[in-house]
């Protein structure tokens, strides 16, 4: 159930890349426990987005970030411990891109780094993060081995293992299924619909009935600009506020 409750709010924001306008002056809000759908074709910012709120788009040196982003009601950008911060919000890329370690130490390698060292702990935290992923069972028995020797299917399982590893109150994914087939991208959805009751999930999809599928909201993004955001039935039954949103979910362009 989503909580009322607003976890992210953001106000105005914008980005730019030196001259090159990628995020202009956008608004809205998510609750806790809700799955946001941010839908759109190429290059209408919304990689960029998930990247302000994780804060790693600071690390871009010509990115120029404008606006107000709130988390639990704190500007994040006033937040001083960035590494903690960052550790509240999991980020799953298209790709899955593995550390060059075991399976097992794929997964212990951030709860180390935070400074959980006891075995019997980080064991369990392990097993549970491979156990959300939907991914325990198939590993168990060879944890020891590279991550990289598993398949497409199971890294990018691996991938949302490790970013549960942090145990975030946020989860970012971004086109996550689009390397892998489609028995393991619905593998995932289902572990993302258990995943939905501890924390908000941000869906950025280039498949909008994934979007359909997963998300409580749907927002439209569109050349920088969210052209609407709204309840996605709505948004997917043809009632959509702006013409636009009608032409892309029914595959008119995009």
């Amino acid at each position: 159930m989503v909580n009322r409750q607003k976890k992210i709010e953001v106000s105005g924001l914008s980005v730019a890349f030196g001259n090159k306008d990628v995020i202009r002056n956008i608004t809205f809000d998510v609750s806790g426990n809700e799955v946001l759908g941010i839908i759109g074709p190429a290059q209408s910012g919304k990689t960029t987005l998930l990247k302000v709120l994780n804060r790693t788009l600071e690390l871009v040196p010509q990115a120029k970030i404008d606006g107000i982003v709130r988390v639990d009601g704190e500007n994040i950008r006033e937040i001083k411990d960035v590494y903690s911060y960052r550790r509240r919000v999991g980020m799953v890329a298209p790709l899955p891109v593995g550390l060059p370690l075991s399976v097992y130490d794929n997964v212990a390698f951030a709860p180390r780094r935070a400074g959980l060292r006891k075995r019997a702990p980080l064991h369990d935290l392990v097993e549970k993060c491979l156990r959300q992923a939907a991914l325990w069972d198939e590993v168990k028995d060879r944890l020891g081995s590279l991550g990289a020797r598993l398949s497409g299917g199971q890294q990018q399982r691996l991938t949302i293992a490790r970013a549960l590893s942090h145990q975030p109150e946020i989860l970012c994914l971004d086109e996550f299924s689009i390397a892998i087939d489609p028995v393991t991208t619905m593998r995932i959805e289902d572990v993302l619909k258990e995943l939905k009751s501890e924390m908000t999930i941000i869906l950025v999809t280039n498949l909008v009935q994934q979007a359909r599928r997963l998300a409580d909201r749907t927002a439209f993004f569109l050349n920088g600009d969210l052209v609407e955001i709204d309840a996605t039935e709505k948004m997917f039954s043809g009632h959509a506020f702006d013409q636009r949103t009608n032409d892309y979910v029914s595959g008119d362009f995009g």
